[in-house]
């Protein structure tokens, strides 16, 4: 059996995958990233992946996020108005410092774990994923810093300045093309590593998801204004819909488990900090409820040691 761990992008709303995992981890006094093969997390969740990665525990990210998180979206507050006219909301220093402080110097390879994180190359619109070197041709990712991948990842459209690679690259939040990255972990299971589909369980964690909120009557040609402010919403979903539907068809409807609890709609919000107790507190409801289930999926013995093809 091969055990996949996917968690979405969504900002401060990575509090709520972390409390699930910490709850877990709290409850089996072990660290969970033990008990998975693949570790795969856009954005925010990418930012929990390459923490579970690198040695941390869940507990050890949920206090990043309770610690950082009302630091890093405090930036441009009062100025809001100038996302607009080309000036991201807030500045990636808080955020580059504060993953400084968790990550330090350790690169991709000093995981422990196989991981793939999503971002998107605005040069040529092309998808541009980090991996550590869990195949013979991945000879270059591992060589990243930690922190540089995770602001590549979580570098969202108009919350924060687009983050360039060392060769000049324009990479931003890998969210626009794979903010649900359940469907290509388990092409990346099938078809990179070779595993069988039916040895596959896959946990795939959501941010919380709010009822898609769009206008239908007799008039369907609603116009431009009108979609302007609905278009992402609307994108968000179905890339969701289409990845958890992708990873089901590949895998097997019951070997993917998902866990995205639905909120009401503007209960929180992708920088919404002063919403951190109740996404803690929904988390930990929510690992508290899975457990009976999660502990005969995934909590049997520890995953097979990874031992990359390339090493620092």
């Amino acid at each position: 059996m091969k055990r996949i761990l996917t968690i979405d992008g969504g900002g401060i709303k990575g509090v709520f995958p972390a409390a699930f995992l910490a709850t877990v981890e709290d409850t089996i006094e072990d660290n969970i990233a033990n008990y998975f093969d693949l570790i795969v997390g856009t954005s925010t969740g990418g930012i929990i992946a390459l923490g579970l990665g690198l040695g941390l525990s869940a507990k050890e990210l949920l206090a990043f996020y309770e610690e950082r998180g009302p630091t890093i979206f405090k930036g441009n507050r009062g100025l809001r108005w100038l996302r607009w006219l080309g000036t991201s909301k807030y500045s990636s220093t808080p955020l580059e410092n504060a993953l400084r402080n968790c990550f330090g110097d350790k690169r991709l390879g000093d995981s422990k774990k196989r991981l793939v994180i999503p971002s998107l190359n605005l040069e040529n619109g092309e998808v541009y994923v980090y991996k550590t070197a869990h195949h013979p041709r991945l000879e270059r990712d591992y060589k990243e810093k930690a922190v540089e991948v995770a602001l590549k990842t979580a570098a969202a459209p108009t919350y924060f300045p687009t983050r360039r690679s060392s060769a000049g690259t324009p990479l931003i939040d890998g969210g626009t093309w794979a903010n649900n990255p359940v469907g290509m972990s388990v092409v990346e299971a099938i078809t990179l590593l070779d595993w069988p589909r039916d040895s596959l369980k896959v946990l795939s964690l959501g941010c919380t998801t709010e009822p898609l909120n769009v206008k239908l009557g007799r008039n369907v040609s609603l116009g431009g204004l009108y979609w302007a402010t609905k278009f992402v919403d609307v994108f968000m979903h179905a890339q969701s819909h289409a990845s958890l539907g992708t990873s089901k068809l590949l895998a097997g409807h019951e070997n993917v488990i998902r866990i995205d609890p639905p909120v009401a709609r503007g209960k929180f919000g992708l920088d919404k900090a002063s919403e951190i107790p109740s996404l803690k507190g929904l988390g930990e409801s929510q690992a508290r409820e899975a457990l009976p289930k999660f502990r005969e999926i995934f909590l049997g013995n520890h995953a097979e040691q990874f031992v990359p093809f390339h090493t620092l």
